[in-house]
């Protein structure tokens, strides 16, 4: 697919920055007059063992005061962005239009808020933004004095407050309503649910403590733009001065990055680095959130991909939080391009005209608003890039479907339908000391260079591949494939202390057309660090929305490197056996043609 969010920004740091809020570029004329005024305001608030000084504009719709009471709407940038990049100051601008007092202010250690990046921790940055609230619900005044007194009350000291915003500004809406039950609706965006798997992830159902595959140009990316900021915020705050060696994020976060570029994975590092991972993650603190929560996510995201928002909202529905999940066409892959006909498209605003806006004005208007006849939609949607109707591109289910088709590896490099049609067999592959399979180039797109098209080096994987398909096949969730794999050297390394050096590789699908032209659907892989490979494992594929048309085919491939992510340590010889009574399986959720 080649249709993806709208991005404006032309430096390497603030255009990743802008990247992860793009979401939220959502101006429209107001129902009714869209006049507002529009405040700077400065905050000195608790975060942490520390206070830190917020930067914030007060977005105030005409006619709301004392007697005139309105819901608020509170949101942040994403990494690397601020309170005045075009698409953070469009919230302010699009929910004031529509009668909302708006708070939109910089998140810690960007623009020119104060204090360290850390990385959207409920301790700090929850805690900042739980006393915005404060002053949302009249209780707190701002550094000058300004109070809001015109802010609709549940009770004395509670404001009716809903929060949205994408990826760093989605993450921080479930860490302050983890500490701040007064917030009342969330909508996080293209947002995290465990940073050791964003980061560092791992693809082996059950692997407990096994850490992953370092994901290294997206994290360098991040943590780049993170110590660059005198650079593109001259003058900083001293708060956002932390050593010489861990210049702006706290000395947690150096140390996670630092011990994942260095390719070892002592057994202490490790534990600390997936401890505090977890901890600055929703993952840890997912149980406190009680606010009904529209999550939407990016089909084209290999940063936080669909497997994240469905853990986050199978977390919150097992728990009895309303909760309901859009999976969307874009996210942060993919580069400078429009969005899809008909899809929320961020530089045109088109919020009350595309599924999703739709979609996040009713979910405002009942929990903000308090209108209990509002229409929230079904519990899942999901865009259809085959669908050329703008009008009909979402389909919905009451669930994420499950796994329910199963194809067998075949020892002829076949992909087939039944276990009594596995030809016996084995083939290897090894992998060479650089990568040799292209996924993407993480960050080409952010900058507006080419990337070029997948590609596997031969010896250096496997595939499987299908016969042409009679009729089409729509995937709609995460794949599932098992396998067992032989190899004495992995087995020998896997004993070692350090974990690095377990045996690596990456699961991946293709569609093939009936030419041969092979496509990575939306580039994504899984990567796996293999727990035992005396044992068989199971492998949990990204999450796809994807139609394999007739007559093209399926392909699965397992690979030994890819140029996006660390790989291996030493050159390690990997064998597939089959037999029709003992083979790998790839497990598919197939759904029905659907209309919606």
């Amino acid at each position: 697919m080649s249709r993806r969010a709208f991005r404006s920004r032309a430096a390497t740091s603030l255009a990743l920055g802008a990247l992860l809020t793009a979401p939220l570029v959502l101006a429209q004329p107001a129902a009714a007059t869209g006049q507002y005024d529009v405040t700077a305001l400065r905050f000195t608030v608790p975060a942490g063992d520390r206070t830190c000084t917020v930067d914030a504009d007060l977005y105030r719709p005409a006619g709301a005061d004392h007697d005139h009471r309105a819901p608020a709407v509170l949101a942040t940038n994403g990494f690397g962005g601020s309170k005045d990049d075009g698409s953070t100051s469009a919230i302010g601008r699009a929910f004031a239009q529509r009668g909302y007092v708006t708070l939109v202010y910089s998140g810690l250690g960007f623009g020119k808020s104060g204090c360290l990046v850390s990385l959207d921790d409920p301790r700090i940055d929850g805690q900042a933004a739980s006393a915005l609230v404060d002053f949302l619900a009249g209780t707190r005044t701002a550094d000058d004095g300004t109070r809001a007194d015109y802010v609709t009350l549940d009770a004395a000291g509670d404001p009716r407050v809903g929060m949205i915003g994408g990826s760093y500004g989605g993450a921080i809406q479930l860490a302050t309503a983890s500490v701040d039950h007064r917030v009342d609706a969330l909508v996080p965006m293209i947002t995290w649910h465990d940073l050791a798997y964003s980061l560092d992830p791992n693809n082996a159902v059950g692997a407990g403590d096994v850490p992953g595959v370092f994901k290294w140009q997206w994290t360098n990316g991040f943590y780049l733009i993170g110590e660059s900021q005198p650079l593109t915020q001259p003058a900083l705050d001293p708060s956002r001065f932390n050593s010489l060696t861990c210049l702006h994020f706290t000395t947690q976060a150096c140390e996670t990055v630092r011990t994942l570029n260095s390719g070892r994975y002592p057994a202490d590092a490790t534990r600390r680095l997936l401890s505090y991972a977890h901890s600055v993650s929703p993952v840890s603190y997912l149980d406190k959130v009680k606010a009904p929560t529209l999550l939407i996510q990016g089909q084209a995201d290999s940063l936080f991909n669909l497997n994240e928002a469905t853990a986050t909202y199978r977390t919150l529905k097992a728990q009895g939080t309303e909760t309901k999940m859009i999976w969307q066409s874009w996210g942060h892959s993919g580069g400078l391009t429009d969005p899809a006909s008909g899809e929320l498209n961020m530089s045109e605003g088109n919020l009350e005209t595309s599924y999703v806006g739709r979609r996040i004005l009713a979910w405002f208007d009942r929990y903000l608003h308090g209108r209990t006849t509002t229409d929230t939609g079904p519990d899942f949607a999901y865009y259809r890039d085959w669908i050329d109707d703008p009008d009909h591109t979402y389909a919905t289910a009451d669930q994420v479907p499950a796994l329910n088709r199963t194809l067998y590896l075949s020892g002829d490099a076949e992909l087939v339908d039944d276990r009594s049609k596995v030809a016996r067999g084995s083939r290897s592959y090894t992998n060479w000391l650089i990568p040799t399979s292209h996924s993407e180039s993480s960050l080409a797109g952010v900058i507006g260079l080419p990337d070029p098209a997948p590609r596997d080096t031969k010896g250096t994987y496997l595939a499987w591949t299908s016969e042409p398909l009679e009729q089409s096949m729509d995937v709609v969730g995460a794949p599932q494939a098992t396998l067992k794999v032989v190899s004495p050297k992995a087995e020998r390394t896997q004993r070692s202390s350090d974990a690095a050096d377990k045996l690596v590789l990456f699961a991946k699908l293709y569609d093939v057309a009936p030419d041969g032209t092979q496509t990575l659907v939306h580039r994504l892989v899984a990567p796996v660090r293999v727990p035992d490979v005396t044992r068989r494992f199971t492998v949990s594929l990204p999450g796809i929305v994807h139609r394999w048309e007739q007559g093209h085919r399926l392909r699965f491939v397992i690979a030994a490197s890819d140029d996006a992510y660390a790989g291996n340590r030493g050159i390690k010889q990997v064998t597939v056996v089959s037999a029709p009574g003992d083979t790998g399986v790839l497990r598919l959720p197939v759904v029905p043609d659907a209309h919606d």
